[in-house]
């Protein structure tokens, strides 16, 4: 089961990325020779408006291929004749999708479940209740960053264990700001000594959207910080999944919750892909060859300097950045199996 939910939630993930990318090509007069659903050989096909709209065998992932997206080509439709501006939109167009995507996922964790404010309770003898905070203030923000919902304030002292915070708080409409060291609890957790007790709040409509957003931002925040951390040296491979441990992940989540129910499933599901849905923009945004971020830094060049850098070179950079990227998750995909499996 868990290789079938895995392989739903990637496809449903890639379909709607390259959605983008058609949709944006469509809009700016790109031709688009076909947009599959599926990998492999064709099962039903049918050509509509100069492009072929494809079921292929092998149900995950999916394509849209355009006219000179690889290659060279100044023919009228093709994706070298259109402006710089319109190619960023077609390449951006896929990584902003799966956070469209993402948050209609949000709106329907928020409206079934609610959402977590940031109302606290504060624990006696911590330093939070030393400086003055009381059970019900709401926290604005935490080491200068607004917070929205309380797994913002979970996430920061799960990134920096130990370190001083400056949190603001307000209670009624007064607003106060204080440092608080965090103590050590008996576990050897590192605590400011405020918590969430009460249960998730459901909202009415615009409430539902603004926390819809809020989970956005924290999926976003969550995954920019891990790279941060990643790139500091501060996280090391034992620390990343790819594709084998994302599934064993998603297995271990639908054990975990079919005991409850599948509408329980369900939403377990959907917290997954709202997370794999952010983590696919925001990688594909990076400046790494061979991906879309990579793409637009080219783009971005041209529209500085006027002028297209040669196909040739800008073809050989990304095919060394698709031989790394294929040998980095290589080593991703072997360290999922030595900690999975043996």
């Amino acid at each position: 089961m868990s290789i079938i939910l895995a392989l739903l939630i990637f496809s449903v993930l890639v379909i709607v990325h390259e959605l983008g990318h058609f949709l944006l090509a469509k809009w700016n007069g790109v031709t688009v020779t076909e947009f599959s659903v599926g990998m492999g050989p064709r099962l039903l096909s049918h050509e509509w408006g100069g492009t072929r709209y494809s079921l292929k065998l092998f149900p995950f992932g999916g394509s849209c291929m355009m006219v000179g997206e690889e290659e060279e080509s100044d023919e009228e439709g093709s994706f070298g004749s259109k402006s710089v501006w319109a190619r960023i939109a077609v390449v951006a167009a896929g990584p902003v999708f799966n956070f469209i995507l993402a948050f209609v996922l949000s709106v329907i964790i928020v409206a079934n479940v609610g959402y977590d404010d940031t109302v606290v309770d504060v624990t006696p003898g911590y330093p939070a209740a030393e400086a003055g905070m009381q059970d019900g203030d709401r926290i604005v923000r935490m080491g200068g960053s607004r917070t929205y919902v309380y797994r913002e304030i979970s996430l920061f002292n799960s990134l920096y264990q130990g370190q001083n915070a400056e949190v603001t708080y307000r209670r009624g409409s007064e607003e106060y700001t204080v440092l608080l060291t965090p103590v050590k609890d008996a576990g050897g957790f590192y605590r400011y000594g405020f918590e969430k007790t009460n249960a998730r709040i459901k909202g009415d409509f615009f409430e539902t959207m603004g926390y819809s957003a809020a989970e956005l931002r924290y999926w976003l925040k969550a995954t920019v910080e891990s790279l941060r951390k990643l790139y500091q040296g501060q996280v090391g491979l034992d620390d990343m999944s790819g594709p084998v441990g994302i599934v064993h992940t998603i297995g271990d989540t639908y054990e975990e919750s079919r005991s409850d129910g599948w509408y329980y499933v369900m939403l377990n599901m959907v917290i997954m892909s709202i997370l794999l849905s952010v983590n696919l923009g925001v990688m594909n945004l990076l400046p790494i060859p061979a991906l879309d971020g990579g793409r637009l830094v080219f783009l971005l060049i041209e529209a500085v300097r006027g002028k297209a850098l040669p196909q040739e070179k800008e073809s050989m950079v990304h095919f060394v950045g698709f031989i790394l990227l294929m040998g980095l998750m290589m080593v991703v995909l072997l360290n999922d199996i030595r900690h999975i499996f043996l």
